[in-house]
């Protein structure tokens, strides 16, 4: 992944609202959420979600398929695994890597 694929990636989650819908969506799994569910679940208006549902759209961090007359929005785990193996990438270069800490 290039630079800026990572920034705009990272500037898509880096607003409250879209943050909590790919993690809502992420939570969901494959099978994915409708608008519907991600708005009550959220308690979030349609028209702010569907806002918010583009921007995510538009980034590739989510996909969106039609079943039957419903949409449904899933989480793009191909694309979120290659920006976390973007951050990841030479990780403590040169120095062994200490595990994360729970926080106390």
């Amino acid at each position: 992944m290039e630079i800026s694929n990572s920034v705009t990636l990272l500037a898509a989650l880096a607003q409250t609202s879209r943050l909590l819908i790919f993690r809502q969506l992420v939570q969901a799994g494959p099978a994915g959420m409708t608008p519907s569910q991600l708005s009550k679940a959220l308690q979030m208006p349609a028209a702010t979600l569907s806002f918010h549902l583009k921007e995510l759209l538009q980034s590739g961090l989510c996909q969106r398929t039609r079943q039957g007359r419903s949409l449904i929005y899933s989480a793009n785990y191909h694309i979120m695994g290659e920006l976390i193996d973007f951050l990841q990438q030479n990780c403590c270069s040169e120095s062994p890597c200490h595990p994360l800490r729970s926080p106390s």
